[in-house]
C-alpha cells in the first residue's frame, strides 16, 4: 500500500513546477568543466597549465636531487668511500653535468682549504701538543736578525 501511495504522489511531484521535481542534473552528472564553473576550453587550458607546472616542479626536484648526489659523490671520492649507484643514476637523469649551488660549493671550498692547512708543515706542527707557534716564529726571526748583524760585522763578507 505504501508503494502505491508513493508511486502516485511521487510521480505527480516530479511534474510540479517550482523545483520540487523535474529533471535536474545532480553534482555527479555535471562535466568537470561545469563543476568548476568554466567552459570546456578554459578547463582544458587550466589542465594543460597544471601539467606544465607539475613538469617544472618535477624537473626542479630532480635537479636538487642531482646536486645533492653530486655533493655526496664528492665526499665519497675525497674519503675514498665506495660509489653509490643511485647517486650516479640521479646525476645522469638530469644530464650528467650538475653544478653545485653556491652554498654547497663554498662549503667544499672551505673544507678543501682546511685540508690544505692541515697537510702543510705548519699545520702538522700545530697538531703537536705543547708547541707554541708564535714563540717559534719570534725565536726564528730573532735568530735571523742575529745572523744578519753578525754577517755585517764579518770582515770577510
Amino acid at each position: 500500500m505504501a508503494f502505491m501511495v508513493k508511486s502516485m504522489v511521487g510521480g505527480q511531484l516530479k511534474n510540479l513546477p517550482g523545483g520540487l521535481g523535474g529533471e535536474e542534473k545532480s553534482e555527479g552528472e555535471k562535466s568537470p568543466a561545469e563543476a568548476q564553473g568554466m567552459t570546456r576550453e578554459e578547463y582544458e587550458e587550466y589542465q594543460r597549465q597544471l601539467v606544465e607546472e607539475k613538469m617544472e616542479r618535477d624537473a626542479q626536484f630532480a635537479q636538487r636531487k642531482a646536486e645533492r648526489a653530486t655533493f655526496r659523490s664528492h665526499f665519497r671520492d675525497k674519503y675514498r668511500l665506495p660509489k653509490n649507484e643511485t647517486d650516479d643514476n640521479q646525476i645522469q637523469l638530469v644530464g650528467g653535468d650538475v653544478e653545485l649551488p653556491k652554498e654547497l660549493a663554498k662549503m667544499i671550498e672551505q673544507d678543501n682549504e682546511e685540508e690544505e692547512e692541515k697537510n702543510s708543515v705548519i699545520g702538522q706542527l700545530s697538531n703537536i701538543q705543547n708547541l707554541d707557534l708564535d714563540s717559534l716564529k719570534d725565536k726564528a726571526s730573532a735568530t735571523l736578525e742575529d745572523l744578519k748583524q753578525s754577517a755585517e760585522k764579518c770582515a770577510v763578507m
